[in-house]
């Protein structure tokens, strides 16, 4: 059994790549995974200030719920990120999200594999080549963390158009094989 932590990005509940990050979930624990779901949106996000701070401490000066969070991240196996393509490219919510971990930096983390699921507008799969991009650089900075798959849920911009895809199948047999 693997701990899998699946955190959903969009500001849009229930949208497509929310949808998307749950038959992910819905996978990984068919699987007898331990799931841990979190929404961005629900965290009251603040910017990092890049004080440093959680450089030399166990937590950040901000306290809007990530504190709670950076030891769940540090036990879990695997993550998986969802996010919508904006701009060709992570939303600013998952990316604030990701600077936000950098308390994990100097901790001993436990987790070696990450998983994008991401969802545009835009048919072509070339449109997720900016998140895959800076997912790569956020995994850059932790030894041995591999990105070891990447859903492109091309093609879905109105909520629910996701279920009119094969997607959400393919995000459950993903999860299963975490």
């Amino acid at each position: 059994m693997k701990k899998v932590i699946v955190v959903t990005s969009s500001p849009r509940k229930g949208g497509n790549s929310e949808m998307l990050a749950n038959k992910f979930a819905e996978g990984a624990r068919s699987a007898g995974n331990q799931v841990v779901q979190i929404a961005v949106r629900d965290l009251g996000l603040q910017f990092c200030t890049g004080c440093m701070y959680c450089q030399s401490h166990d937590k950040c000066v901000l306290n809007d719920g990530m504190n709670a969070l950076y030891s769940e991240f540090e036990t879990a196996d695997v993550l998986a990120f969802a996010t919508p393509v904006y701009y060709y490219s992570v939303s600013g919510q998952l990316k604030t999200f990701l600077d936000r971990l950098n308390p994990l930096y100097v901790r001993k983390n436990k987790f070696k594999e990450v998983y994008l699921l991401a969802t545009s507008a835009d048919d072509n799969e070339k449109a997720m080549d900016g998140c895959v991009s800076d997912l790569l650089g956020w995994i850059e900075c932790f030894d041995g963390v591999k990105l070891k798959d990447v859903l492109r849920g091309t093609g879905v911009s109105d909520k629910g158009d996701i279920e009119k895809t094969n997607f959400l199948q393919e995000a459950f047999e993903t999860g299963k094989r975490v």
